[in-house]
C-alpha cells in the first residue's frame, strides 16, 4: 500500500533524526580515538634490600602467629577479640561503605530506567467561563552517558581498588589486635610472677630481719641494723600496691579488647611465661610487599589514585548522552493508552572555556599520584625497618638476660658469703645489704627483660604480616 504524503514526511524526519545521532557517535568515537590517552601506573623507586641483617633458615611459624606460643589460654582470648571488639565492627563497617560505593559506580556504566506517572488540572478563566484542563501521562525514560574516554570505568575501578584498601585495613586491624592482646596476655604474666616473687623476697627479708633482731638482743648486731632491714622490707610492701592495680588495669584492657566490659571475668590462669621458640622464618624483605596490611592498602590506593587521572583527564573530553523516552499522554484515563509518544535524544556537552578548572584538576590528581607513591615507599621501608628493629632487638636482648643470669648467679654467691661472715661476726651487716638489694633486684630485672623479649618477638610477628586475617574474614 502506498505511503501518503505526510508519512514519507514523518519517515523521512525520522531517519534524518537517527542519522544524526550515528554521525554524532561515530565523530565522538573518531575524536576519542584520536585523543584517549593510557599512563602506565607509577612503579616503585625504592631498592629493596635482598635479605635481612640477621636472615638464617628457621622453622616457619603458624600463620596464625599467636598460636606458636601453645597456649589454649591465649588461643581463646585472641579468638573472643577477633569476633567480638568494636574497633574491627568499625573496621567492618567502612569495608561495607567502600562496597557499596563500589556497586554504585558500576551502575554509571549501564542506562537507567526510570518510571514516571503524572497527573496536573489547570483552571484558566476565559471572562465569563472557568476552563479546566486536565493532563495524565505515563512515561518510561531512560539515558545513558557513552565512556568514550573511560571515565565511567575509572571510577568504578577507583572505587573497587578503594573497597580492597578498606578490606586491608580491616586486616592491619586485626593483626594489630592480635598483638595487644597477645601483650597484654604477657603483660599479666610477668606482673603476676613479680607478685610472686615480691612475695618471695619479702617472706626472705623478714626473715632476715628476725635474725638480725634475734642477734640484737644478745647483742651482736646494733640498732642501724634494724633500721636498715626494716626499710628493705618496707620498700618491698609498698610495691604491692602497685603491681595490684597494674593487674587489674590489664585486665580491664583485655576485656575491652575482647568486647566485653571492663570488669568481665576472663578466667585467665597463667602465671609462667610460655617457652622461647627460636625466631619464625622470616623471608626476604620483598615477601613484607604481598604479607602486609598496611603496604597492600598503601599500593591498593597509590592504583586508585592513578585510575583517577583518568577521570579527570576524561572531564576535559566532550561526553554524550543518549535518552529516550517512551510513554501515553492524555487528558482521560480512557483515551491514555491510545496518544503514545517517543523520543530519542542525544546531547553532546564540551567544556570549552573554564578558565582553567578541569587542567588546575587533572595536575591536582597527578600530585595526589606523586604523593600516594610516595607514602607507598615510606610503608615499605618503615616495613622492612620494623622487621630489622624487631630481629636485632630479639636477639641482643637474648644477650641482655644471659648477662643478667650470670651476675644473678654472681649476686647469689655474694650474698650467701656476706650472710656467712655476718653470722660468724667477721663482717658487719653492710655487706649483707648490699649483696641482698643486688640480687633481688636483679630477680625482678630479668623478669621485665623476660617479657621485653617477648614484646620484640610479638612486634616481630606483627611486622611480618600474614595471610590468616583473609581467611578470618571471608
Amino acid at each position: 500500500m502506498p505511503l501518503n504524503t505526510f508519512e514519507i514526511k514523518r519517515e523521512r524526519r525520522h531517519r534524518g533524526r537517527f542519522l544524526s545521532v550515528l554521525l554524532l557517535i561515530l565523530a565522538a568515537l573518531l575524536f576519542s580515538c584520536a585523543h584517549r590517552r593510557e599512563t602506565r601506573p607509577p612503579e616503585l623507586l625504592i631498592e629493596i634490600p635482598p635479605t635481612f641483617t640477621l636472615y638464617e633458615k628457621s622453622t616457619p611459624s603458624p600463620d596464625r602467629w599467636w598460636e606458636g606460643f601453645g597456649s589454649e589460654e591465649l588461643n581463646r582470648l585472641v579468638g573472643e577479640a577477633l569476633s567480638a571488639n568494636r574497633n574491627l565492627r568499625v573496621a567492618i563497617a567502612r569495608l561495607e561503605q567502600s562496597r557499596a560505593l563500589a556497586v554504585q559506580a558500576a551502575g554509571d556504566k549501564w542506562p537507567d530506567l526510570n518510571l514516571r506517572a503524572s497527573v496536573s488540572e489547570t483552571r484558566r478563566s476565559t471572562g465569563t467561563d472557568t476552563v479546566t484542563e486536565r493532563s495524565r501521562s505515563l512515561n518510561l525514560v531512560s539515558s545513558w552517558e557513552m565512556d568514550f574516554w573511560g571515565r565511567i570505568g575509572a571510577q568504578h575501578e577507583s572505587a573497587l581498588l578503594d573497597m580492597e584498601a578498606s578490606r586491608e585495613d580491616l586486616f592491619g586491624a586485626a593483626l594489630t589486635l592480635s598483638s595487644e592482646v597477645t601483650l597484654k596476655w604477657l603483660e599479666i604474666i610477668s606482673v603476676s610472677r613479680r607478685l610472686a616473687l615480691f612475695s618471695d623476697q619479702l617472706e626472705t627479708n623478714r626473715t632476715i630481719l628476725e635474725l638480725i633482731e634475734l642477734r640484737y638482743l644478745k647483742g651482736l648486731a646494733n640498732a642501724l641494723d634494724i633500721y636498715q632491714q626494716r626499710q628493705v622490707v618496707a620498700d618491698i610492701e609498698a610495691g604491692f600496691p602497685q603491681l595490684e592495680a597494674q593487674l587489674q588495669t590489664l585486665y580491664h584492657e583485655v576485656a575491652v579488647l575482647c568486647g566485653k566490659p571492663p570488669r568481665a571475668e576472663l578466667d585467665i590462669q597463667a602465671d609462667t611465661f610460655p617457652e622461647f621458640t627460636p625466631q619464625p622464618e622470616t623471608g626476604v624483605p620483598a615477601d613484607l610487599l604481598a604479607k602486609r596490611p598496611d603496604i597492600r592498602a598503601a599500593g591498593l590506593q597509590l592504583r586508585a589514585a592513578h585510575k583517577d587521572i583518568t577521570v579527570a583527564r576524561a572531564a576535559r573530553l566532550p561526553s554524550l548522552t543518549l535518552s529516550a523516552t517512551a510513554g501515553f499522554s492524555s487528558g482521560s484515563i480512557s483515551d491514555l493508552l491510545e496518544r503514545w509518544l517517543t523520543t530519542l535524544a542525544a546531547n553532546l556537552a564540551w567544556p570549552v572555556l573554564d578558565a582553567g578548572k578541569n587542567r588546575a584538576e587533572v595536575v591536582r590528581r597527578e600530585k595526589i599520584v606523586e604523593g600516594q607513591l610516595a607514602a607507598y615507599e615510606q610503608t615499605v621501608l618503615e616495613a622492612i625497618r620494623e622487621v630489622e628493629d624487631a630481629m636485632v632487638s630479639e636477639a641482643r636482648q637474648t644477650d641482655y638476660i644471659e648477662a643478667l643470669g650470670k651476675q644473678l648467679a654472681i649476686s647469689r654467691d655474694g650474698f650467701r658469703e656476706a650472710v656467712s661472715r655476718y653470722r660468724k661476726g667477721l663482717s658487719d651487716y653492710l655487706p649483707v645489704l648490699s649483696a641482698l638489694t643486688s640480687t633481688q633486684r636483679l630477680e625482678r630485672s630479668i623478669v621485665q627483660a623476660e617479657l621485653e623479649r617477648f614484646r620484640f618477638r610479638v612486634k616481630l610477628h606483627r611486622a611480618l604480616g600474614g595471610s590468616w586475617m583473609a581467611l578470618e574474614f571471608e
